[in-house]
């Protein structure tokens, strides 16, 4: 059978449609613009649009789709919250394109479509295969991520599961959208990242040039900046670690690419695991993503 996915961002829409699970070869891959200034009905119809080009190129039908989005459908009210794209949010999005599109529609956030992309065809099983639990992470723009357990995705009882980067990190931090405090989206996000070194240095500059004045040992507000993230990775990484104990965890996102996590990152997380072992190891994997911007919408196919 073959695999639908849809990944509806803020400015392009993407589908896909795959083989099948055993063999998740793209027979197709499209993508229109979102023109989500048009309204939520318009957004429900280009989304029709892009599945209906994809039956014209491949000359199949679907008998599921699966759509990764912004934000959160919420179980328990049926409706979307928490998206950036604004016309969603209290939508019932879901059912809307399943009458729409008039096949059963399975939904699942952007973080949650990378991590099972990641966990079934991506970086995990290449390095250990048959990996029972992973965690997706996204560290870029946002901080969000996703949970896999035995292949599936684990949504939670309000949509929330995987949602660490809202967890408070430092109650003396900046405020964050959603209202609270000093949130790990608040405090090692890029953008919190550059604000933080705007603020010590006096001057203003991309996340890029911070890391490379980082590492070449220039510039002492660049190299706060980067210890810094290192702690507050550490400390923030080994409360899902402490609660969850993932095999895997996969580090997606702009910031995630920043070398250092993988070393002084990690050393960072063992101070905070609950292990009475002396030697403290820790024997969660972290790894580098394997499937660049196909993550999203391989993940929506295989929900």
């Amino acid at each position: 059978m073959s695999l639908w996915g849809i990944d509806l961002g803020g400015t392009k829409i993407e589908g896909v449609v795959l083989e099948s699970r055993a063999n998740p070869r793209p027979l197709a891959r499209l993508r229109i613009p979102t023109e989500a200034h048009l309204g939520y009905e318009h957004i429900c119809l280009q989304i029709k649009k892009l599945v209906d080009l994809l039956r014209a190129e491949t000359g199949l039908a679907p008998e599921y789709v699966g759509m990764g989005h912004p934000g959160t459908l919420d179980p328990v009210i049926g409706a979307m919250k928490n998206a950036n794209t604004t016309v969603l949010n209290g939508r019932p999005l879901d059912r809307d394109l399943e009458q729409l599109l008039g096949v059963p529609v399975r939904m699942a956030n952007d973080a949650n479509c990378f991590a099972v992309a990641e966990a079934l065809m991506g970086a995990v099983p290449e390095a250990l295969p048959g990996a029972e639990v992973v965690f997706g992470v996204i560290l870029g723009t946002g901080v969000g991520g996703g949970w896999v357990v035995g292949g599936k995705v684990l949504n939670g009882r309000q949509g929330l599961g995987g949602e660490w980067g809202h967890n408070v990190l430092d109650e003396n931090g900046e405020p964050c959208y959603c209202g609270k405090k000093g949130c790990v989206e608040a405090v090692i996000s890029g953008p919190a990242l550059e604000r933080f070194y705007e603020k010590t240095s006096g001057q203003k500059r991309p996340l890029r040039e911070i890391v490379e004045r980082a590492e070449a040992g220039d510039d002492p507000a660049a190299v706060q900046t980067l210890d810094r993230l290192v702690h507050y990775f550490g400390k923030a990484v080994a409360v899902p670690i402490n609660m969850i104990d993932p095999d895997v965890i996969v580090l997606g996102g702009g910031v995630g690419n920043i070398a250092r996590l993988y070393t002084d990152g990690v050393a960072e997380a063992r101070k905070y695991i609950f292990d009475t072992r002396p030697e403290k190891r820790l024997e969660t994997i972290f790894l580098r993503p394997k499937l660049g911007d196909s993550a999203g919408v391989f993940g929506a196919a295989l929900l």
